[in-house]
């Protein structure tokens, strides 16, 4: 026998996951009458220091164990950690967070969260299906005005060919001016394409003015790259998207600006003004210099990309405080809202401040974050972030369970990592944060997941360039994608859909994740079975904001409830070799599963999301 404490079960922990600030939480603890428990004490490590102990109350006992019940709670937003000191006859001992459920003074302790009472995500986001557009590949529409490309570029008349990916030949540099002449018509010429798909969330990478494809390199936030189109086209873009029921998104990348820009201009591109022409420049004191104005500090040591000091009274006016500020601009011609490239290397203070400004400008506006890891304990350079505990995030772009879909799908996990990593995350995330969770298979930083579901086809970039999947390959990573996209849309959060990918993309990491959308050569395979998820999860209620409970996680299988007032639904996916078979009365959507008279079957490869 020993000791019982699940915090995941509401047996033990009502409420399920984080408090509010002030909120009551209750726990029970479960102890063999045979040790004789004299004493059970909570005691909450705060994550900045010292510590907070409640007292059990013993609650009757149950067959061969003392209930114990201990009722808390925290006024103060932050992180804690938890775990239990146990008075029993022969003594005292620690009851941690044991990962076999058998040592108990082993393992970790156990997290909990203390979040704003006021903290909200707008509604109109939550379990929405969102597309992620590479504005450079994704659809072209009448001419490219090329009058302010400064820098020499490359305008590709080769739809659909193979990204540079070749450094330039006089300076060994990789330039990434190669334009394909994606643009802001393009999109909007359609949209009636991504309603088809269900799309609710247009996310579109960078749009500002910058010199290479990508436009992580800003050359002048508050204008939209002239290849693309003007203000007006971005205008019509929005509200077209608008009519349509679908929010759009904007890439913010505050860490740093490009080098030629007219902040810092180092090439002498748009002449005075830049700090690069002197210290006397209004723009000086949003970058750090060693040695004026060669040496400064920049992202990850690119020098195209120097740093800006996020905090600079300057540059938060300019970004965020003025009435003509860089948020402020882009809301008036019709976004939605902002990720924030890089949130990790971005200040928790011009986070806090960004939100405000954005909440205050439009009220149902949505802030997400890039973050790899768990969010709610991310440490960056040495701090722990608040993004949840100061509410400064709406969402964050979920790696982790891409990760862990991946691994499952390669047959690297039987499913039990997988079904750990759903319910840590559920539990250690605001649920209203879980529900708009920016859910992707892949990304403009990732491989296309048609690829990535086959292997990482390590080598250099002239033997990626040349990957294209055999036949059979295709056909076990469409076997694995179905799976995956499956998993995807049936999880809580938005599922993001990195365009192409639902009409057969290929390609290793970038630039060749970054192709050129392959209108009318695509895979109808792919886009109807996206098609049929787009519906799955906007018809349903319990999967666009239901909670979520793993009851099987493992030998190849993994299922999980997700559950509103009136709705439950029961998906499940097998890449076993044996059949499994589910109690349901209706099946939403399945693929390689049979009716049985009971129930369900659903068959090695197969999945379903069933009414139960």
């Amino acid at each position: 026998m020993r000791i019982l404490f699940d915090s995941r079960e509401l047996e033990y922990k009502q409420p399920f996951g984080t408090l509010t600030a002030a909120q009551p939480c209750v726990l029970h603890v479960k102890t063999p009458k045979e040790i004789e428990t004299r004493a059970v004490q909570l005691v909450l490590d705060r994550d900045e220091g010292g510590a907070l102990e409640f007292p059990f109350v013993w609650a009757g006992g149950e067959g061969d164990y003392d209930r114990f019940r201990c009722e808390f709670s925290i006024d103060a937003n932050g992180l804690y950690f938890y775990w239990f000191r146990i008075t029993a006859k022969s003594g005292t001992f620690r009851l941690f967070k044991a990962g076999d459920g058998t040592n108990m003074e082993a393992g970790d302790r156990w997290q909990l969260s203390v979040i704003p009472a006021d903290f909200t995500v707008p509604a109109d986001f939550q379990g929405r299906v969102m597309y992620q557009i590479f504005p450079d590949r994704f659809a072209r529409a009448g001419d490219c005005d090329l009058t302010d490309k400064l820098r020499p570029f490359i305008l590709r008349e080769d739809w659909g060919g193979v990204p540079e990916y070749r450094p330039d030949p006089d300076t060994g540099e990789i330039l990434c001016n190669d334009f394909f002449g994606g643009n802001f018509r393009g999109i909007e010429s359609r949209l009636e394409y991504l309603q088809s798909l269900g799309v609710g969330v247009i996310y579109l990478n960078p749009i500002s003015m910058a010199f290479s494809n990508h436009r992580y390199d800003t050359a002048d936030y508050k204008h939209p790259d002239p290849m693309l189109g003007t203000e007006e086209d971005f205008r019509s873009l929005c509200a077209a998207a608008h009519r349509l029921g679908m929010k759009v998104i904007l890439d913010g990348v505050y860490n740093h600006t490009g080098a030629d820009s007219v902040y810092f201009d180092r090439s002498g591109h748009f002449g005075n003004g830049a700090v690069s022409r002197g210290q006397d420049s209004p723009y000086f004191g949003w970058y750090s210099f060693h040695c004026f104005p060669d040496r400064y500090d920049c992202w990850w040591n690119f020098a195209t990309l120097p740093n800006v000091n996020e905090l600079d009274e300057s540059f938060l006016n300019y970004i965020i405080r003025d009435g003509d500020s860089v948020i402020a601009h882009w809301l008036r011609l019709g976004a939605d809202g902002f990720r924030l490239d890089v949130a990790d290397e971005l200040p928790d203070e011009f986070i806090r401040r960004f939100k405000t400004r954005l909440r205050q400008l439009n009220p149902r506006a949505l802030l997400m974050g890039e973050v790899w890891e768990d969010a709610s304990n991310k440490i960056a350079y040495s701090l722990r972030r608040r993004y949840f505990t100061d509410g400064e995030l709406d969402s964050v772009m979920n790696y982790p369970w891409r990760t862990a879909i991946l691994n499952f799908l390669r047959e690297q996990d039987d499913g039990a990592a997988l079904g750990e990593s759903i319910m840590t995350i559920a539990e250690n995330y605001p649920p209203q944060v879980l529900q708009t969770l920016m859910n992707p298979l892949g990304t403009h930083d990732t491989p296309r997941i048609l690829t990535a579901l086959i292997g990482d086809f390590p080598g250099d970039r002239e033997y990626q360039a040349k990957v294209r999947l055999s036949f059979e390959q295709r056909e076990l990573a469409f076997g694995r994608l179905r799976l995956a996209s499956f998993l995807q849309y049936t999880l809580p959060g938005c599922p993001c859909v990195y365009y192409g990918d639902e009409a057969g993309m290929e390609g290793c990491k970038d630039p060749f994740n970054r192709g050129c959308y392959p209108w009318g050569r695509e895979d109808p395979r792919f886009v109807d079975f996206y098609r049929d998820l787009g519906q799955l999860k906007n018809n349903s209620a319990a999967l666009r904001s239901g909670r979520v409970r793993v009851v099987k996680a493992g030998e190849g299988k993994i299922a999980f409830l997700r559950q509103t007032e009136t709705q439950t639904v029961l998906c499940c996916v097998n890449r076993s070799g044996e059949p499994l078979r589910v109690e349901a009365r209706q099946s939403l959507l399945s693929w390689n599963s049979t009716r049985e008279a009971e129930g369900f079957v659903v068959n090695p490869d197969g999945f379903g999301c069933f009414a139960v």
